[in-house]
């Protein structure tokens, strides 16, 4: 009996410190290869507190081109549209400009559900391996969770979604 107290103290306390890597905006795929097509799925796992997102919205990184959102049923979607730092070849097409942030707005995600907003798009041979931020902010009635930090600190409390780019030829391609 003592034993299945313990155990069951132990799980509760394990689970009781995952939770709050629960409750941030995340990517579901941790990794990316630098220079590959990557399909970004941005996880909303809660609202703002206990009112419900209307709006979300993801701020592209130079680095990341040709980016394409996916539209999403009963959501307004909008880009707004930049030039990138440096030209990008895309298939033998020079793009210099593109999408710089992704709005889903006009939703309406209860903060008791969970869903996923995504785009696609691809990552430059030029970057470096390490974290790639993806900051995110969600909006609510009367305030908003930003997803900002890029900090890279794991006691970050409002971390913004990130990949690990890792060189080409440790992901298999």
């Amino acid at each position: 009996m003592i034993r299945f107290i313990t155990a069951a103290v132990v799980a509760v306390a394990a689970i009781a410190s995952a939770a709050p890597a629960f409750a941030h905006v995340t990517l579901e795929t941790p990794k990316a290869a630098i220079g590959s097509t990557y399909k970004a799925v941005v996880r909303v796992p809660h609202g703002c507190g206990t009112a419900a997102t209307n709006v979300v919205r993801v701020q592209i990184p130079e680095g990341f081109y040709n980016v394409k959102p996916m539209p999403k049923a009963g959501w307004t979607l909008e880009t707004v549209i930049g030039p990138y730092a440096n030209p990008y070849d895309n298939h033998g097409t020079q793009l210099t400009e593109g999408v710089k942030e992704i709005v889903w707005k006009d939703g309406n995600l209860p903060n008791e559900w969970y869903d996923e907003f995504v785009f696609r798009g691809t990552f430059a041979g030029t970057l470096q391996p390490g974290r790639f931020y993806f900051p995110a902010i969600q909006e609510c009635a009367g305030g908003e969770e930003a997803w900002i930090d890029v900090s890279g600190d794991e006691n970050a409390e409002m971390p913004a979604p990130s990949v690990e780019l890792v060189p080409a030829e440790a992901a298999g391609h």
